[in-house]
């Protein structure tokens, strides 16, 4: 299983949020920096088509292990809030394709 890891410390406002993610996940260029970007890039984990520096296989997840949860609750919950929609919508999506979910979130 290949896995990110984001430091909720760290992601405290929306910029430092796609910062972050841009650089873990590997996001191209032109990223758009927003949760419906965020979903267009993970969405194609199993594609290969270049939204992100990891390409899964069909039995194969990514863990975005997010530490430091509680400080990202406590000071941007909206951004923990969205995390949690965004990456139960990948999810969704795929399963409507009938593929695997790619996604597991790991709060600590």
């Amino acid at each position: 299983m290949s896995s990110v890891t984001l430091d909720g410390r760290r992601i405290a406002n929306w910029k430092a949020f796609h910062d972050e993610c841009q650089a873990v996940f590997g996001f191209p260029d032109f990223y758009g920096r927003n949760m419906d970007a965020w979903i267009d890039c993970l969405g194609g984990l199993r594609d290969g088509d270049g939204m992100t520096k990891f390409t899964l296989l069909p039995e194969d997840m990514l863990r975005i292990e997010v530490l430091h949860a509680d400080f990202l609750r406590q000071e941007a919950p909206e951004i923990l809030e969205a995390l949690e929609e965004c990456a139960a919508e990948v999810n969704e999506r795929c399963i409507e394709y009938g593929q695997r979910p790619p996604l597991s979130l790991l709060l600590r």
